[in-house]
């Protein structure tokens, strides 16, 4: 029995891998001789990197600003020409100092640094992974460290996305020349516009600790970048496009300026892993996620492994945290079943605490309706 675990990481307690490892430690209590082979995925957002070295890219490090400014190393991934990049390395929420939100400062440049890192290593196809991100500023920070000015009235723009109302000028000719030739794929999921109540601010910057009165100071200062940086030359109106809103409004200034085009976080892992050709020929595949619902439906990691195994004619499972979703909306996205931590542990945090050795218990239990399955065949 050849079993394909490819699943994202249970946020808070495994990663992708270790989701694998003890899934596969209690598949073979049950089946000794079963082959398990894990693929590391994501879904464009934490984890990127990781899948994409585990799939033979090079690990390289970078010293860039932080979200508050504050240099820090952050890894990215290259093969030959393509560099994987995750922005929630250097600008993200589990990279504030101290786990400190900023909401209003927080900046975007540290994910322009890694850009021109990826640049002076020679890469001209750059894969932009967003997520998880600290900030709320439109991508003007990512932008400023790659060369662009952005002035108050008598000196540049403050760090983060409220100060940006402050902004009267925008130059775009010292954008680093080497951009011209490189492919920008942004990878998200996120459909959300720039602005409005669907937008960066309004949807995501109280996840990065906002108030009321703080959002409506990011929507501002948004509001002025776009309308200052869409009179420049060469910048494509994107303030209403699809995944502008992603990562607090680095999609747009990726869409905007640097002329990205937005990809499926899980298409972008797909090609990077080679996942077709790595689930060829298998039993069975296992995918899933720490929380199975309606948004896991809407296209995360856990659909599009299914798409790919249904498309190979081979049965998938899913396994969580918690699954939300009903039998028939699982039968629909096409598992063949679904298993679930809190069906063993009903408790959110032991199950959190012990998800490892869960998942473990969890791999037995698939293995024995395995073997069920089979004899009754």
């Amino acid at each position: 029995m050849r079993v394909v675990i490819a699943s994202d990481k249970f946020k808070g307690s495994a990663t992708g891998a270790e989701v694998a490892a003890s899934l596969g430690d209690g598949i073979r209590s049950v089946i000794p001789d079963a082959v398990v082979e894990a693929v590391p995925v994501a879904d464009g957002g934490e984890g990127t990197v990781e899948a994409a070295i585990a799939s033979g890219f090079e690990a390289v490090t970078a010293r860039v600003a932080g979200p508050t400014g504050a240099p820090l190393e952050a890894r990215f991934a290259v093969r030959g020409a393509e560099a994987i990049i995750e922005m929630a390395a250097a600008s993200g929420l589990d990279v504030l100092p101290r786990g400190e939100k900023a909401a209003l400062t927080a900046t975007s440049h540290g994910t322009g640094d890694l850009i021109s890192a990826a640049l002076d290593r020679g890469c001209t196809m750059i894969v932009l992974g967003v997520g998880g991100s600290a900030c709320t500023d439109g991508g003007a920070g990512m932008l400023q460290a790659l060369g662009v000015s952005l002035r108050a009235a008598d000196r540049p723009v403050r760090a983060g996305g409220a100060a940006l109302a402050e902004l009267v000028d925008v130059d775009l000719s010292g954008l680093d020349p080497r951009l011209a030739d490189a492919t920008i794929v942004l990878a998200s999921d996120v459909d959300n516009p720039l602005l409005g109540d669907r937008g960066a601010a309004a949807v995501f910057a109280p996840q990065k600790g906002a108030s009321a009165d703080d959002v409506a100071a990011l929507e501002a200062g948004l509001q002025r970048f776009s309308e200052l940086l869409e009179k420049q030359p060469g910048v494509r109106p994107s303030a209403s496009a699809p995944g502008a809103g992603a990562a607090g409004g680095v999609g747009y200034a990726a869409l905007a300026v640097l002329g990205a085009r937005r990809e499926p976080g899980i298409d972008v892992i797909q090609r990077l892993t080679g996942l077709a050709d790595r689930i060829s020929g298998a039993d069975l595949v296992i995918t899933g996620e720490g929380s199975l619902d309606e948004q896991s439906l809407g296209g995360k990691t856990p659909m599009g492994i299914a798409g790919a195994a249904r498309a190979a004619g081979i049965p998938v499972i899913a396994v969580c945290g918690r699954s939300a979703i009903t039998e028939e909306q699982a039968t629909d996205a096409g598992f063949r079943q679904v298993y679930a931590l809190s069906e063993i542990e009903p408790d959110p945090a032991t199950s959190m605490a012990n998800a490892k050795s869960l998942l473990a218990d969890l791999g037995g239990r698939i293995a024995l309706d395995l073997l069920l399955d089979r004899a009754s065949d």
